[in-house]
């Protein structure tokens, strides 16, 4: 695991639950991980969700872990994301599983 892209529900919460993907990428961040966070790359929290879910598959792309978040299973957007690192053969980890610092090899 080098760089992780975090993965979980925003739609329908308070501040489109960035607060909890800011905290698990410092978490991730302070394991020593590069760590791409969907809350940073669309700040604009009145962009579209198809636009933010193009950028965000892009920035997917270019990481070989998703990290899926508690609640991933209820949104839409995670779902996409999760099937689309299963097909191009990115791995796949519940976030708060990851515990270990980064090793580099």
């Amino acid at each position: 695991m080098n760089r992780i892209y975090i993965s979980g529900p925003m739609t329908g919460f308070a501040e489109w639950n960035f607060p909890a993907f800011h905290a698990e990428a410092a978490r991730l961040r302070a394991l020593g991980y590069d760590v791409i966070n969907p809350a940073e790359i669309n700040q604009d929290q009145n962009i579209s969700w198809r636009d933010a879910l193009r950028n965000d598959l892009k920035a997917l792309l270019i990481c070989d872990t998703i990290a899926m978040l508690e609640g991933w299973q209820n949104s839409d957007g995670a779902h996409l994301e999760m099937h689309v690192a299963h097909r191009v053969g990115i791995a796949i980890v519940i976030a708060k599983d990851i515990t270990e610092p980064r090793h580099d090899c």
